[in-house]
């Protein structure tokens, strides 16, 4: 193909501001007189439609981690429009022009400018036709659009035509992921926090910021090419940043992911130890009071006397943020006849709640200590204690916890609730809960989060996605739980 048309003009030095767009070209490409051509693709005799027949919206997959297929450089990548792959540059020393020549695809999207070109000639393509694409891409929102999606109850649809529901899509376990995927699934749902990362241009922040900010945007993509979202880039991201202490390959704790992914957006977003620093902590921290008294074993004190505190000797008292509350489950009964093995242990809320009504005191490494709230975010995040881990192996308790889904009041573990402005009832939005035995790899993680719109709960598990009925959610055994403070102004 002829680098050149006839009608096109000669400019003396090529114009380097597309290239600006992302690192350096070829030098080959630099150094040599070139031409800056665009075409729109008007004319249906035009070289620019022709190839634009070629593209193949089956093939093409945006959420893997943009890189290079050859070189793995992250640097000036292009996406072939018709077989999907990725390369690095479009000059003529590039691996994007020489898949050009070797298999004859011609149409390529820079993935940083989304701007279209067509290769070996090298000129640039404005199409309409080719907006589906850089949306799916990088999909943008208006305000009105945000503010309208947790009322959406119109289905889509994707290139095979089959339907989904923005916001209520799967994600991949790439491998050992599902712990990551309940977490995403649960913050996705939380609207303050999701419309923050689809509004705000949050390109000066971190790659971790950066990418999970794509991926929300992606769930509730209502324009996507299929009816489910990898979440490879942030994962990818999510293993450098840790320094590999959170892997693709091996499950770990979804709290464990939970606290350091928290802290580290909102280090990341420029928040500090100060109150209300970034978004994460205008959403999730609340303040927790602990009084502290060294124990002292008493003869012949019971159980009830001897977690009593001494008012005649000194309490400790400080006050701490906190991003959640630990509620301890009762021990499960050690040993169980024929009929006992047949019932399942259960608990309500409010009694593990009790732990922080500033009354109940307990024992922790010869101190007594007792909790009360001093502090209700407007988000409130519950980890429901589980599992313990001895010498020797990892344990779990099956005690189901018993909860309302909506309207519970927190005003009773308020240390002044008549001086609260704020109301203290909150409903639940979002429940992850554990399958199986304790231990890595051998249970499975699932998510059940609610459409506002239609008043539906969904069981999310990887690429599963399904309705649930709400009084069936309790009967599961809840690990992390999140909710929302009622008629609140959350912005």
């Amino acid at each position: 193909m002829s680098n050149m048309n006839n009608d096109q003009k000669i400019v003396p030095k090529r114009d380097l501001s597309d290239d600006a767009e992302a690192m350096i070209e070829d030098n080959d490409d630099i150094t040599q007189p070139d031409t800056k051509r665009i075409r729109v693709g008007t004319s249906a005799n035009s070289s620019s439609d022709l190839y634009l027949d070629t593209i193949n919206r089956h093939m093409l997959d945006f959420d893997f981690e943009k890189v290079c297929s050859v070189s793995l450089s992250n640097l000036n990548v292009y996406a072939c429009l018709v077989c999907g792959k990725y390369f690095q540059g479009r000059g003529r020393q590039s691996h994007a022009y020489f898949h050009s020549l070797h298999e004859d695809h011609h149409v390529f999207i820079n993935l940083h400018t989304l701007k279209v070109y067509v290769l070996p000639d090298g000129y640039e393509v404005k199409d309409p036709s080719l907006n589906d694409i850089r949306y799916v891409l990088h999909p943008t929102f208006t305000k009105e659009q945000v503010a309208n999606l947790d009322q959406n109850i119109r289905q889509s649809y994707d290139l095979n035509n089959k339907k989904y529901l923005p916001g209520f899509v799967g994600l991949n376990n790439v491998k050992a992921n599902d712990y990551v995927n309940v977490i995403i699934q649960a913050l996705a749902h939380i609207p303050p926090l999701r419309d923050y990362f689809i509004l705000q241009n949050l390109e000066t922040r971190s790659q971790l910021v950066q990418r999970f900010s794509t991926l929300v945007r992606k769930i509730w993509n209502p324009k996507a090419f299929k009816g489910q979202v990898s979440p490879h880039e942030l994962l990818q991201e999510i293993v450098n940043a840790s320094n590999k202490k959170f892997k693709l390959s091996e499950q770990s704790d979804p709290l464990e992911f939970l606290s350091w992914f928290l802290n580290t957006l909102h280090k990341d977003l420029g928040g500090i130890k100060k109150q209300n620093s970034s978004i994460i902590h205008r959403i999730f921290q609340g303040e927790v009071k602990v009084e502290e008294q060294s124990l002292i074993t008493k003869e012949n004190a019971d159980e009830e006397d001897r977690l009593l505190f001494d008012v005649d000797r000194e309490i400790s008292v400080k006050k701490f943020p906190f991003l959640f509350l630990t509620l301890d489950l009762p021990a499960p009964p050690l040993f169980k006849d024929e009929v006992e093995k047949n019932i399942i242990p259960q608990v309500a809320l409010t009694t593990i709640l009790a732990k922080y009504d500033g009354r109940a005191a307990h024992e922790s490494a010869g101190t007594l200590k007792r909790f009360q709230l001093t502090r209700l975010p407007n988000y409130i995040i519950f980890h429901i204690k589980r599992f313990t881990k001895n010498n020797w192996s990892e344990e779990k308790n099956p005690t189901i916890v018993n909860f309302p889904i909506k309207n519970i009041d927190m005003s009773e573990y308020l240390e002044n609730p008549d001086e609260e402005k704020f109301n203290t009832h909150y409903d639940l939005i979002a429940n992850i809960c554990h399958e199986g035995k304790p231990g890595k790899g051998n249970g499975i993680y699932k998510v059940h989060v609610q459409h506002r719109g239609k008043d539906q709960w969904y069981q999310i598990q990887d690429l599963i996605v399904e309705e649930i009925n709400a009084q069936m959610i309790f009967l599961s055994e809840s690990y992390i739980q999140i909710w929302e403070r009622k008629q609140q102004d959350l912005y």
